[in-house]
């Protein structure tokens, strides 16, 4: 299956129903209005439509239309569509068209727009509704298929196996094979391989080329599930899971109905990509804006330090971040040189390797303002689980394996945890804190940020930092 020959389709779909929608709206505008036809060059109809084309399709990009091209339904993107371009054609009819002179009334205004809203629905729902049938009809025919690993080999797994496979509906599933999860197997190896552990489950994708996993464990077997699901962090896959039938009736999970089968799919996109955009493009303007504007209290910071205790001004140590990547955290130094020549370790209230100095800008939070370069870096954002040390989480890992999905997203120099739980000083502590930063995770938004960072603002002017 080959991802950007399909994607093709869509974006030559989409630019040309925004090129030929503003191009005949020009045509039928003059009509409209009686202009002459020598304005209708005034306004270079090809170059203005070739960049108004562009335009929807990275509008569309940004709304997410471009996920799951597979699997959409014509039906929903009809709908879609109706509110995208609704907000699309009022973007550019208040920046290109609203001090237009061919337009002298209100009446024509709303004629206007009421023609391009029309003519950019319907050839964009038309455009759109041709590909998508193009691509149902491709897996109908088994000319697209989606190579599916199945996680469980138990009974639950048989019985979901044989369900998908005997639908009449087309779903383009072709069952690479199954991995165990206990050991066990009660699925036809002549039907489908078994690959053995999921422990493989990275190398099993990468050299099967997996496109979906379908998890179908048994109950007793659920605590797998938080060791399973990191292990898909960063892979194309797309991930389904059979829910309990306690989750169907209590509705807290939004289920799949695949033709009598309901599957979870774990979404493994966190924000919209807008707000993930807007995310990056508020950490990266702050943390410019604070590090140039701030530049003469953070000399006066590392005077202070410099002076304080024999050492360097600033501090640097190995953390964890997105997707597992090390990156190197910076600080001013808060600490007497050498202080963990015994082995890491982590502060506490009556830690003696802290500095005078050090403890009033751990109170005031003054030693993380260096972390500002990680975040015009893009290695940290302003808000995200607090990064740690590989030496801690070896052992965080080891009682709470879902620790793992703290790394789906860049750490931060504040967070929920830090917010509602405090600094954590044992691994017992840190274990606590997990809950705070998995609910985050899961909860993402703009605004749950502006929330954490107003609180954190509290904290800090009340000095009751670590």
């Amino acid at each position: 299956m080959k991802k950007p020959f399909y994607l093709s389709w869509f974006l030559i779909a989409d630019f040309l129903a925004g090129f030929l929608s503003w191009f005949l709206f020009y045509y039928f505008r003059k009509e409209l209005l009686q202009e002459q036809p020598e304005s209708l060059l005034q306004f270079f109809i090809l170059a203005n439509a070739f960049i108004i084309g562009v335009f929807w399709v990275a509008l569309y990009y940004i709304s997410g239309m471009y996920r799951d091209l597979y699997r959409r339904s014509r039906a929903k993107d009809a709908l879609l569509l109706l509110a995208i371009n609704f907000l699309g054609v009022v973007f550019i009819f208040f920046t290109l068209l609203l001090d237009d002179k061919g337009v002298t009334t209100y009446k024509e205004y709303y004629q206007t727009f009421s023609l391009y809203y029309l003519l950019q629905t319907f050839f964009t729902i038309s455009a759109r509704f041709i590909v998508i049938s193009r691509i149902k009809t491709l897996i109908a025919q088994k000319k697209l298929v989606f190579n599916t690993l199945l996680i469980g080999s138990d009974k639950r797994a048989k019985e979901v196996y044989e369900e998908l496979t005997s639908n009449h509906e087309p779903l383009g599933l072709r069952f690479i094979g199954c991995v165990s999860v206990e050991g066990k197997n009660e699925i036809d190896e002549t039907k489908v391989r078994n690959f053995g552990s999921y422990k493989n489950l990275k190398k099993i994708i990468r050299r099967c080329y997996i496109d979906t996993i379908i998890i179908a464990v048994e109950p007793s077997e659920h605590n797998k599930i938080s060791e399973i699901l990191p292990m898909l962090y960063g892979s194309k896959v797309r991930v389904e899971i059979t829910p309990d039938i306690y989750q169907l009736l209590l509705g807290s999970v939004k289920a799949n109905h695949l033709f009598g089968v309901p599957l979870i799919e774990i979404n493994q996109d966190l924000i919209p990509l807008w707000q993930k955009m807007v995310k990056r493009g508020i950490d990266f303007s702050f943390s410019f804006i604070v590090l140039l504007l701030g530049f003469p209290v953070f000399g006066l910071i590392g005077i202070l330090t410099k002076f304080s205790s024999h050492g360097p001004i600033f501090y640097s140590q190995q953390r964890v971040g997105k997707s597992g990547k090390i990156f190197n955290i910076y600080k001013f130094r808060s600490m007497y040189v050498d202080s963990e020549l015994g082995g890491p370790a982590l502060a506490s209230d009556t830690d003696e390797r802290i500095t005078p100095w050090g403890k009033v800008m751990r109170r005031f939070r003054l030693d993380e303002i260096p972390q500002f370069y990680n975040v015009l870096m893009g290695e940290m954002a302003l808000v995200g689980p607090r990064p740690e040390r590989i030496f801690f989480i070896d052992q965080i890992i080891a009682i709470a394996p879902e620790y793992r999905h703290l790394q789906k997203v860049r750490p931060g120099l504040t967070s929920l945890g830090q917010v509602k739980f405090g600094y954590a000083g044992s691994v017992e502590e840190m274990v606590k804190r997990l809950k705070y930063d998995i609910f985050y995770i899961e909860n993402m938004s703009l605004a749950m940020d502006f929330r954490i960072l107003f609180y954190t603002i509290i904290i800090i002017l009340q000095g009751r930092g670590k």
